[in-house]
């Protein structure tokens, strides 16, 4: 039995989870959100807590338990408290600011890069620190990723963007062998 898959996803005070099929819709105080559910699960829905079950005990649904009940837990997660994450800028001259519906990045290229925030996150870019906000992990995930693909860190002098807390190990140089 999936170790994730069988524990259940508890529901916080002022979240609703409805079930038609194979679509959830999750509903609390930061939004909603809705998700077609992978085959071979079904939910089970109490008053305080979600119970994630296999159909049968197939490979596939093996596979698909453990999944189905993250992605529950997700949802319940991102409308309750919401999720954020940081990017930190580091390099001299390196900004972020947010214009209109974009976030303009000037990273040492001859040209800023001009990034469309995507629906459902808010991104707030201050000195040296873009905040990205939502309710949904994989498109708060998925942005932080492209917006640090602009730039990684550099292995050598560890400048460009990264994941607030990430550590960059940095390479050593050139030795600098002296001719003879």
């Amino acid at each position: 039995m999936s170790r994730i898959g069988r524990l259940p996803v508890k529901i916080p005070s002022g979240v609703t989870i409805d079930v038609k099929g194979k679509e959830v819709m999750v509903k609390g105080p930061k939004g909603a959100l809705s998700r077609t559910m992978p085959n071979h699960v079904e939910f089970d829905v109490s008053s305080e807590e979600v119970v994630v079950k296999r159909v049968n005990d197939s490979k596939p649904a093996r596979e698909r338990h453990g999944l189905a009940r993250s992605l529950l837990q997700n949802m319940v997660t991102g409308v309750s408290d919401g999720y954020e994450r940081n990017i930190e800028i580091v390099g001299v001259g390196y900004r972020a600011k947010v214009s209109g519906g974009n976030l303009v990045l000037n990273l040492g290229y001859s040209h800023p890069i001009e990034y469309p925030i995507p629906a459902g996150i808010e991104i707030v870019a201050q000195k040296a620190l873009i905040t990205l906000r939502g309710i949904d992990k994989e498109v708060i995930g998925q942005a932080a990723a492209t917006i640090r693909g602009f730039r990684a860190p550099d292995p050598y002098k560890g400048k460009g963007l990264r994941y607030q807390g990430e550590r960059i190990k940095l390479k050593a140089g050139k030795a600098g062998a002296t001719a003879a």
